[in-house]
């Protein structure tokens, strides 16, 4: 089955019109002296080039970063934010040399530019596509059937009993101490289901690479895609009588918005978004987007080795200050431990052409980054979804991430294989790809971080996968043409469509 389209936020298009959404450290500066350090390069300062963004990664300590800072600085670029945490620097600049320059200078790990099109040219005619209304007749049927305990429109939320969250929320809705970041387009707080868990202090838009707490900055602006407040609810949309009901229902959400207004997710504001949350409490980061420009970026290009160096070190730190993030595996049903991948939409921000990329040394990031706990996504029979990228070895586990009821229809009262949640302005929609696979595993991290509060950041990926139900590989002609559409390897406890198997709800509350 040829691969369906995959967008930036995890987002697809399928068949009769159903619309879905779909160890590398802070390093040494080596053996450059002080006296080295201060020798800035002599750099070509023309400023006639396209205004770019860029990341410069720095070995070394406060020095090192004081004469990079230099560096910069007659380089021709602008400091934007410095990271001195994990020795990332964003800057700008029209030095069309800025690059090469900065890279020679003492000090200097890497650098890049982390866009193709310049700062003031975005355009994606795609931004606020990928939903399904739910539509009245639904919303009257679904309350009709709604048992006791249940909110109005959990009858419709086949992905909950899937990973056995409706038992779980039997013995606990989750802790008030545990707070999920999501890293996305920006959440609509106002919302009636999402403002009870709602942390405002521990929100942000790092879009541009600085954060800005202005009050509602996390929020999407009329227009702006509404991907992010569906995520949300997915973790945690309050158990309060109202519409829908979150994995995690009792935790604490905090929106990170790192996405333009033309839905670009650019490196700078990526680690921006993961500094924020390591250094606001944030327990788990959700990430269902990959890194624009490139949906693949490849250590053999010095730009792209330079955003991959710089994101990494983002989740690592992230992870050393406590939180464990979670990627959504991508819509375009590749095999990402395959020998080699056609990419035919990168730099998706100006012109994008055919390449065929090897993905061991290309990456998904932050999904293929070390650390990050990497999630494919599942249809209501417990099936790898259609569009689902896999790969054994890259994948960790795997979540209801919704399909076409051709495929995978649910079980009534549910009538819809997508999944159901929130949107702007107190609504509600169906959507569907890994972007909604990957907050069903943050909420039930979440439920596990609320069960064992002292548990470090490795400790809540062993029991995920451990408690993992597994699935064993099994012929996959999902259209049921009569041809296999993917090749699942590995075992019943590994494998490359599930990985450690669905993720389980229900045990991660039992102590």
């Amino acid at each position: 089955m040829a691969p369906l389209g995959s967008r930036r936020a995890r987002v697809l298009a399928l068949p009769a019109g159903l619309a879905l959404t779909a160890s590398l450290g802070f390093l040494p500066a080596g053996a450059a002296t002080a006296a080295e350090l201060s020798d800035a390069p002599t750099a070509a300062t023309a400023a006639d080039g396209p205004k770019l963004s860029y990341v410069v990664n720095i070995g070394g300590g406060r020095w090192t970063a004081d004469a990079v800072r230099a560096s910069i600085a007659k380089a021709g670029g602008d400091i934007v934010q410095s990271y001195d945490q994990i020795g990332v620097i964003v800057a700008h600049s029209q030095n069309p040399d800025f690059a090469k320059t900065i890279r020679k200078a003492p000090g200097v790990i890497s650098a890049g530019a982390t866009r193709t099109a310049p700062l003031s040219v975005q355009t994606d005619d795609s931004v606020g596509e990928g939903s399904q209304a739910l539509t009245p007749a639904e919303i009257k049927a679904a309350s009709q059937a709604a048992a006791d305990g249940q909110d109005p429109l959990e009858p419709l939320q086949w992905d909950l009993p899937a990973i056995k969250a409706d038992q779980a929320h039997k013995k606990t809705l989750g802790s008030k101490r545990v707070t999920v970041g999501i890293i996305d387009t920006g959440v609509d707080d106002t919302h009636p289901d999402l403002a009870p868990n709602f942390d405002a202090a521990a929100s942000a838009n790092c879009v541009g690479g600085k954060p800005d707490t202005t009050p509602g900055s996390w929020r999407p602006k009329a227009g702006e895609s509404d991907h992010g407040t569906h995520v949300a609810g997915t973790i945690g949309a309050a158990k309060n009588g109202i519409g829908v009901t979150g994995v995690a229902p009792g935790v604490k959400l905090a929106g990170i918005k790192v996405s333009t207004p033309d839905g670009y997710f650019y490196t700078e504001a990526v680690v921006c978004g993961f500094v924020w949350a390591a250094e606001h409490g944030i327990d788990v980061t959700n990430n269902s987007y990959y890194t624009d420009p490139w949906m693949f970026a490849c250590k053999n290009d010095e730009d792209q080795k330079a955003l991959i160096e710089a994101v990494t070190r983002a989740t690592r730190y992230a992870e050393k200050k406590g939180a464990v993030n979670v990627a959504a595996a991508g819509n375009s049903a590749f095999d990402l431990a395959g020998d080699s991948i056609l990419d035919n939409s990168s730099p998706n921000d100006s012109t994008a052409g055919d390449r065929v990329i090897d993905p061991k040394e290309c990456f998904d990031y932050p999904a293929m980054l070390p650390g990050v706990v990497t999630v494919s996504a599942t249809g209501a029979k417990n099936l790898k979804a259609s569009y689902s990228n896999y790969g054994l070895g890259v994948i960790d586990v795997a979540a209801p991430g919704g399909d076409s009821t051709k495929y995978q229809p649910p079980q009534a009262p549910a009538n819809n294989g997508l999944i159901l949640s929130t949107t702007v302005n107190g609504g509600y929609n169906y959507k569907a790809g890994t972007s909604m696979a990957s907050p069903h595993v943050a909420g039930v991290l979440a439920l596990l971080k609320s069960t064992h509060p002292n548990a470090s950041p490795a400790a809540l990926k062993a029991l995920l996968s451990a408690q993992a139900d597994e699935r064993a590989c099994a012929p996959y002609d999902i259209n049921g043409d009569g041809t296999n559409d993917a090749v699942c390897e590995g075992g019943k406890q590994k494998n490359g469509f599930y990985g450690a198997g669905i993720v389980d709800a229900l045990d991660a509350v039992r102590k």
